[in-house]
């Protein structure tokens, strides 16, 4: 059996990183247009997307993220776009929410599902459950597809219960974070994950900071998908002396997929293996 087309997810900007962290990190749609314009030519299939305002804080509000999805759009319509829907900064389900509401061309396909409370290194992710059910239902009223965020296996079998609820459609895509501080480290027992995840849905791996190498190399080998960029992690080298951009980082991933032999999945390869809906109107 021919191995299965690897997903690339690419997180270009997140929350954290500023330009006095790295100037190579895109805060603005004409930057993320860049970005995204020279990773699509290397095989990006997904685009996580996170919003700044005018001074480049982090926002959850639509009219800040309207552009986003609008110049990833401009670059490759067939690009599958997720937003985020991240409770780091924000903690009530509308203003979580607010970026479902888009519509039209601006309606994103995907949306990040975060299904379980977690420490970051300086601040809280909180979830509750209560916020997590209703981001769920929000989302699958609108015809969004969660991209489903876990930190630990716990978080899996949450979502497995999610499902059950009715809540969750399956196939599901899951990214399993591995390598922060307050969770699960990226080490040979934290892959008990796997065991959690049913064979009919998608999973890929994401490392945080010096993992990302490690995590993408795993899960390119053991048949899962990849998650990439800046947000996670802004060092190219382990040492942390040469400043990573979006496309050095994919061209990586590329790399490796070729030595592994695995193909790379084209837009309409993920949409397939995720099963979304190819019509946005």
């Amino acid at each position: 059996m021919p191995p299965t087309p690897l997903i690339i997810n690419l997180a270009p900007t997140g929350m954290v990183p500023t330009k006095a962290d790295t100037p190579h990190v895109p805060t603005c749609a004409a930057e993320v247009a860049e970005d995204v314009a020279a990773c699509r030519e290397l095989g990006v299939a997904i685009v996580h997307l996170h919003a700044r305002d005018g001074d480049g804080r982090p926002s959850h509000r639509a009219d800040d993220v309207a552009p986003l999805v609008a110049a990833v759009r401009d670059v490759d319509p067939e690009l599958i776009v997720c937003v985020t829907c991240s409770g780091r900064l924000v903690s009530s389900v509308d203003d979580r929410a607010e970026a479902l509401e888009l519509d039209g061309a601006l309606r994103p396909e995907m949306a990040s599902l975060t299904l379980g409370s977690n420490n970051f290194a300086s601040a809280p992710s909180i979830n509750p459950p209560d916020v997590i059910r209703e981001l769920a239902s929000r989302m699958r009223e609108r015809g969004i597809k969660p991209e489903l965020e876990a930190f630990e296996p716990g978080m899996v079998a949450f979502g497995r219960r999610l499902v059950d609820e009715g809540l969750l459609d399956e196939p599901c895509y899951v990214n399993v974070l591995l390598g922060n501080l307050g969770t699960a480290p990226l080490q040979p027992h934290a892959l008990a994950f796997r065991a959690e995840i049913p064979d009919r849905w998608t999973w890929a791996l994401a490392g945080l900071g010096r993992f990302q190498l490690d995590a993408s190399a795993l899960a390119i080998a053991l048949g899962g998908h990849v998650r990439i960029g800046l947000e996670d992690n802004i060092w190219f080298d382990r040492a942390r002396t040469v400043p990573a951009t979006n496309a050095a980082l994919v061209r990586r991933i590329h790399e490796l997929a070729e030595l592994l032999e695995r193909p790379v999945a084209t837009p309409a390869q993920a949409r397939a293996q995720l099963g979304l809906v190819t019509d946005r109107r």
